[in-house]
């Protein structure tokens, strides 16, 4: 079965998810967006829950190669703030485009929350491994924090950014600031820090 047939079923359930929400999406309502027979769906999904799981999944892997991307290379702060900024930049994008987003942004939901959870656990885990990285080289230094104390703080951040989508450019300079006095904290030499 050719992978762009799925893909167009996909694209089909994210516009009648983004237009109904998914408790009001049919499965007639993805097989009309995708411009093919019903019988024709179901030999590619399941179910409705089928189609949305793929859907979120897509959508958290997609956002995932992003935030590696922006972890590969420059300063701490900027690599920390590209990872996080993938975050964000989802959460707004799915915000924008629907009322419905909390359907798909939410670890609560029934049909998805496991793929939240572990989207969010990979975006920790990438952001720990990159501030580790920092320390090793020498870029920081990391007194009463570990890697993973330091990422779950940048998480915090970006959660708290995303409790209000109303102001997309506010956010994104919040986010950068935030994450630059995060950063900037670390870069204080270990020396000065017990001085003070």
């Amino acid at each position: 079965m050719p992978d762009d047939r799925l893909e167009r079923i996909l694209d089909a359930a994210y516009a009648c998810f983004v237009r109904h929400g998914a408790r009001r999406t049919t499965m007639d309502d993805i097989a009309a967006a995708a411009e093919m027979s019903r019988p024709a769906v179901y030999q590619y999904v399941q179910n409705k829950d089928d189609a949305f799981r793929r859907l979120s999944t897509r959508l958290f892997d997609g956002a995932l190669a992003k935030a590696r991307a922006a972890a590969e290379a420059g300063p701490l702060a900027e690599r920390l703030h590209g990872i996080l900024a993938v975050k964000l930049e989802l959460a707004l994008r799915l915000t924008g485009e629907s009322p419905h987003a909390e359907e798909l942004l939410s670890a609560g939901a029934r049909l998805h929350g496991d793929l939240v959870d572990a989207y969010v656990r990979s975006i920790r885990e990438l952001a720990t491994a990159t501030v580790a990285d920092a320390h090793d080289r020498g870029e920081i230094t990391l007194v009463d924090a570990g890697p993973a104390d330091i990422a779950d703080i940048g998480i915090a951040l970006t959660i708290g950014l995303e409790a209000d989508l109303t102001n997309p450019d506010l956010l994104r300079r919040r986010l950068r600031q935030g994450i630059g006095l995060l950063v900037a904290g670390l870069s204080v030499p270990h020396a000065a820090t017990q001085r003070g």
